[in-house]
This record gives C-alpha cells, sequence and structure tokens, in this order.
C-alpha cells in the first residue's frame, strides 16, 4: 500500500493519471462530480448517434457525450476484459443501443475501475449524480464493488421547488441529486455525524427543565426483558422492579440527582439533560445543506460548483485527518479546498485550464501561507508549450490566458460564461481580464490576443483595432515566439494608460511572451493583488493549515501596499460580486450599486 504525503493537481485525462501517477491502494476516499448529462434534453440524450463526431471528452460546462469512435472502443475495451463489468455493459448496450448516454457510460466505467483500484480497503467512493443517470451508474458500481457495499443513496436537496408546469412539465419538481455511496470493503472508515434535534421534538420531548436552566427528559430505566434477560431485582424509592442498572450503580445515580421519582409510588425515572446528547446521526436524506445562488457567499461563478459544507461532511464522515481525498473531475476545487480545510492530504484532476487555474486561486485566497504544488501535466517550459500549441491550440489559448491571470473567452465557452459578446468568431479577443483602479467603481479591461505561429507587425495593428472598438483601456498580445522590432514599435506607438487611482503609468499595448509568463514578468498594470476581479475571490479559510489560523477578512481593511492618497480600497465581498462569469463585457461598464464599506488610508 502506497502512502501519499503531498497535495497533487494534475492537468489531463483523469483516466490517463490514474493509471499512470496514482498508485494501488493509496487514496482513503474519491469524491467526484461527473457531468452528467443534467442539462440534456431526455429524448436527445437517449437519440442514436450517426456519423462521425469528435471523440468524447469531458470539457468544463459542456456535458456533451457522443457515440463515437472513442466511446466503441472503450466499450469493446471493457468486454475484452470481462467479468461483472463486462456483463453488466452488455446488458446496458441492449437497453441504450448507440445513444449518448452509453457512451456517457462507456467513458465512465473504465475511470470508476481505477478509482476502485486506487482505494485502500478501508476507502469509500462517493459519485455525485442526478436521476438521469444515477440508476445506469449504480449497476456499474455494483459490478466493481459488489451490490453488498453499496452503503446508501443519499438524497441532497438542492434547491427549493421548481414551478416546471408553467412550462409545460408534467411531473414532480426535481430539486434533489443522489450521491452514491459505496464502501470497499466492511471495514470503511466512519465518523458518525449528528444533526441537530427537531425543534418541535426537543419541545415535546425536553419540555421540563431544572433549577439550572437545563433542558431535560425522563427516561424508563426499568430492564427489558425482566428475569428472563438477568437484570437485577430490587427496591428503589419503594418501588420494587427488574431494572437495568445494577443496585450499585442505582445509588450512585440517585446521589447525582439523575433519578427522579415524579409523585409517590411512581416508578422511577432516568433524568436525561439534552445538552449531553450528541443529536440525531445523519440519515441519508440531506436536507439542510442549501446549494450555491447568487447570494452565497462562496460562490465563485462555476457553473457546478458546490457548497463546502457538502463535501466537509462527506469527508470528516468518511476520512480522518491526514489521509488522502481524490477528486478526479475536480472543477472549482471545493473537494481540494474542503480536504485542505480539514487537514487532510488531496489529489485533483481536471481536463480544463479554466478549472485548474481557478482552483490554483481559490487555494491562493483561501490558504496565503499554503504552497499550491506544481499543476502536474500543465506546459513549464517554451517548449512544452509550443507541443501544447501544436496538439491542442484551444487549451494552449486557455493555458496562456490563465498564466496571465485572465479569462480565455472562446466561443465554444462563451455563451455558458455568459460573456456579453455574442457566440460566433471571437472578433479578434482571445481573453479579457478586469481591473478596478479608481474610487468610481467603474470596471476596466484589458483585452488579449494569443499568436503560437510566425509573428508579423499586422497582429499588433489588429489588436489596436480591436482595443479602440472594444473602448479597452489596455491590451495585450500573448506570443509563443519572441516578437519582431517592428512589432516592437507598433505597441510603442499605442501610447500609455495612466491610473487615476495609482497614480502611474503602463504601456497601453504590451508584447508578452511564454518565456515572460514562466518567468512571472506578466502585463503590467495596476496592482493585480489589488485590482484583478477577472475572477471571484475566496474568502479566507478560518482553520488550522500548517499549526496557522487564517481569519476571515475584515471588511475594508486596507494593504500596506495601497498608494498614500489612493481612492477607496475595494473589499474582498465587492471583488466577489461581479467577475468575469456576471460581468458585461462593455467598456467602462459601471458595477452595481452594491453596498460598500471602506475607507481612506490617512496621509502620514
Amino acid at each position: 500500500m502506497s502512502v501519499i504525503s503531498e497535495n497533487r493537481l494534475f492537468y489531463g485525462d483523469n483516466l490517463d493519471i490514474l493509471r499512470t501517477h496514482i498508485a494501488s491502494e493509496s487514496v482513503d476516499l474519491v469524491y467526484l462530480d461527473p457531468p452528467f448529462k443534467s442539462n440534456a434534453a431526455y429524448n436527445l440524450l437517449f437519440a442514436a448517434q450517426d456519423g462521425s463526431r469528435a471523440p468524447a471528452q469531458i470539457k468544463a460546462f459542456d456535458d456533451t457525450w457522443r457515440w463515437d469512435e472513442a466511446a466503441v472502443m472503450s466499450y469493446h475495451a471493457l468486454l475484452s476484459s470481462g467479468g461483472p463489468m463486462a456483463t453488466a455493459m452488455r446488458a446496458l448496450y441492449l437497453l441504450l443501443g448507440d445513444s449518448d448516454m452509453m457512451a456517457y457510460l462507456a467513458m465512465m466505467a473504465p475511470r470508476l475501475v481505477e478509482l476502485h483500484r486506487v482505494l485502500k480497503d478501508t476507502g469509500s467512493l462517493y459519485l455525485h449524480c442526478d436521476s438521469t443517470a444515477s440508476h445506469y451508474l449504480r449497476v456499474l458500481l455494483d459490478a466493481i464493488f459488489g451490490p453488498r457495499q453499496a452503503r446508501n443513496d443519499i438524497i441532497w436537496k438542492r434547491s427549493s421547488a421548481h414551478s416546471d408546469g408553467r412550462q409545460g412539465a408534467r411531473h414532480y419538481g426535481r430539486i434533489t441529486d443522489t450521491i452514491l455511496f459505496y464502501a470497499k470493503s466492511d471495514t470503511n472508515t466512519w465518523n458518525t455525524h449528528y444533526t441537530p434535534y427537531d425543534p418541535a421534538y426537543v419541545d415535546r420531548d425536553y419540555r421540563r427543565v431544572d433549577e439550572d436552566g437545563r433542558r431535560y427528559r425522563l427516561d424508563n430505566i426499568q430492564g427489558p426483558g425482566g428475569a428472563g434477560k438477568g437484570n437485577p431485582y430490587y427496591e428503589v424509592m419503594g418501588v420494587w422492579r427488574h431494572w437495568r442498572y445494577s443496585k450499585e450503580r442505582m445509588d450512585h445515580l440517585i446521589d447525582e440527582g439523575r433519578i427522579v421519582q415524579t409523585r409517590p409510588g411512581a416508578v422511577p425515572q432516568y433524568k436525561r439533560y439534552l445538552d449531553e446528547m450528541p443529536g440525531v446521526p445523519l440519515q441519508n436524506l440531506w436536507d439542510n445543506i442549501p446549494s450555491i445562488n447568487n447570494r452565497s457567499a462562496e460562490i465563485l461563478g462555476y457553473p457546478t460548483q458546490k457548497p463546502i459544507a457538502l463535501l466537509e461532511r462527506i469527508i470528516q464522515v468518511s476520512s480522518n485527518p491526514g489521509d488522502v481525498v481524490l477528486d478526479p473531475f475536480c472543477g472549482c476545487g471545493t473537494a481540494v479546498d474542503a480536504a485542505q480545510h480539514l487537514e487532510r492530504h488531496w489529489i485533483g484532476i481536471d481536463i480544463t485550464h479554466l478549472a485548474i487555474n481557478l482552483i490554483r486561486k481559490r487555494l491562493q485566497d483561501r490558504y496565503p501561507d499554503l504552497t499550491v504544488p506544481p499543476v502536474k501535466g500543465e506546459p513549464t517550459t517554451v517548449d512544452g508549450a509550443a507541443e501544447l500549441a501544436r496538439t491542442d491550440p484551444h487549451g494552449f489559448q486557455d493555458w496562456l490566458c490563465a498564466l496571465a491571470g485572465a479569462q480565455s473567452v472562446r466561443p465554444h465557452n462563451a455563451p455558458t460564461l455568459r460573456l456579453a459578446h455574442k457566440k460566433g468568431a471571437d472578433r479578434g479577443i482571445d481573453g479579457r481580464l478586469y481591473f478596478h483602479d479608481d474610487a468610481s467603481g467603474a470596471t476596466k479591461q484589458i483585452v488579449l490576443s494569443v499568436k503560437s505561429g510566425h509573428l508579423q507587425p499586422a497582429y499588433v495593428r489588429e489588436l489596436r483595432g480591436v482595443m479602440e472598438r472594444e473602448g479597452a483601456e489596455m491590451g495585450a498580445l500573448l506570443t509563443l515566439h519572441e516578437p519582431t522590432a517592428a512589432m516592437k514599435r507598433e505597441a510603442l506607438a499605442a501610447g500609455v494608460y495612466t491610473s487615476p487611482g495609482w497614480n502611474r503609468t503602463y504601456p497601453r499595448l504590451q508584447i508578452v511572451t511564454v518565456d515572460d509568463l514562466l518567468n512571472e514578468r506578466g502585463i503590467a498594470y495596476p496592482p493585480p493583488a489589488q485590482t484583478n476581479v477577472t475572477h471571484k475571490k475566496a474568502a479566507r479559510a478560518r482553520s488550522a493549515v500548517g499549526g496557522q489560523t487564517f481569519p476571515l477578512p475584515e471588511v475594508g481593511r486596507q494593504t500596506t501596499s495601497q498608494p498614500v492618497g489612493s481612492p477607496l480600497q475595494l473589499t474582498v465581498g465587492e471583488a466577489m460580486q461581479n467577475s468575469l462569469f456576471e460581468m458585461p463585457a462593455i467598456p467602462g461598464s459601471e458595477l452595481p450599486k452594491l453596498k460598500r464599506q471602506a475607507t481612506r488610508r490617512p496621509r502620514p
């Protein structure tokens, strides 16, 4: 059994990473929230697919699976492996045929096999899904873990009532998700979790209050089964019965005032205090953890973000401090965040640079003293970047924008991220970076263009034209190769941007190479730590991490790097209210009229 003692963050296909980098029996807990077609129409999901499509892949915000060559190959590989999994896949194919759902299951099955392999014997797996695919996924898990290792179908109430009927729906409102809980063996780690008692139960059963103000109830102390079960028979307060306690123990409880006789001749009872009770053992209906919404303090703007309380509950119950938690579809990193918060080691995997960058930033915001591990699978050299540009141009664009602290705005994901520009051509914009640098709260932007091939001065002129068209304060050309002297002259001709809040000037159009970004020579603009609002900022965690407690940020607290006489300092809350995911792509657009609490730094 391998021991993992460091955190790991991987970029790439989780199947390849599991097979190559994660040892057998090295993980204590797996949580996965894979794309499960929740946004697809039911009839389209099960429709047969004809013709050639791109290989089925997991993409952020794109729960699209197709029965194509990759899905067929995965299906036949599973059949060749034999055993219960082959039987299950064959039966599912007879039912579903060449459908998108079958493609989804063909891609999920080998990943679930690998996740079972990497789990320790004491490990558990929690698979988060909805009613569209939960019953099929359970068949796969039964084939892998065995039916008797199915512990629970946990039902999480993620939202309040839906009014689907107004749109013509003829079904009950769908307001729950399912979390399939499986254990690898009968010795799985288990820490009982308790929830508070229902107030009505407390008012009914703990209605008595003693002189100290403590609520209590009276419980039966007669021995169940009487003499037949060996319960002692003796007198207590004038009453003869078979009791559940020995005479010595009973006398001790009487001395402590824990045995009560409500009236002469009544059977004595035990005084049970409410404050000594742990609560109700957690059941499989979880209706006390609300989902993320626009008013949630922890919202980061990631469409499938789950509340951290949900992940903390799972991690606390099925792992211990120092254990290893793995999330192979880690998205915006809620499982990773929760694991760090609860002092577990963690492994996160995702196939999009967007997700990896969000996780990295989230951890940096939440745990300032944490050293976020290098991302395995991302380029670390110019040669590696060139290989990524050759094999995956779109991935190169996403990675380079993320490296610059910006967000890629490729047409394929722009509509889902709710950016204002329309689906279609990118109109010369590959990324955007937003910042605030004055007291007005106006949102300012830097438009980005990414080039991985041969460079020419025309690219600089084109970007300058885009800046004028968009009304962008600044622009940056991100390049794989070094710019020519003519390109540098064109960039200089664009002039400078003067920040009113920082009273500094910056080149209005900059050319930044991969080598620059890899060596932390990024885009020059008003200090990003105070002004960048491209991504929503996660609040600091209040948790012991590495022996230190991180308090939540104070509203309006000043930073030592704020310039003398500068305008109002934006708070964390303000930064969280507006970001790439909500911000209209209109130059100079004003922030919503939010309640602001900020102070001026006094002049020395």
